[in-house]
């Protein structure tokens, strides 16, 4: 699923008062941390995660796995604070416009 730019738009407002349930730290992607991403995408469609990861590009490319890993899209990233979007197939929560 590609996000339009209104789509992003609409998700960055609504993730803005959120606080990160998720945090990748210096044990990076794990097994567990995995399935808690994939859960918490399941029940909220709509996450903040916080990469605790120095390096730029290792923390590009964590994001990307992310993405990639739970079929999500990356609404936006500052720093290290990434929000990302997959809505369910079934009763989606948010509609987008």
């Amino acid at each position: 699923m590609e996000l339009t730019d209104k789509q992003r738009k609409y998700l960055r407002g609504l993730a803005h008062s959120m606080q990160p349930c998720v945090t990748v730290g210096s044990n990076g992607l794990t097994a567990g941390l995995l399935a808690e991403f994939a859960e918490q995408l399941d029940h909220h469609e709509l996450i903040k995660v916080k990469v605790r990861i120095g390096d730029r590009r290792l923390r590009d490319r964590t994001v990307t796995e992310l993405a990639d890993h739970a079929g999500a899209e990356c609404v936006t990233r500052i720093g290290n604070v990434a929000v990302f979007f997959r809505q369910r197939a079934e009763k989606p929560g948010i509609s987008l416009p």
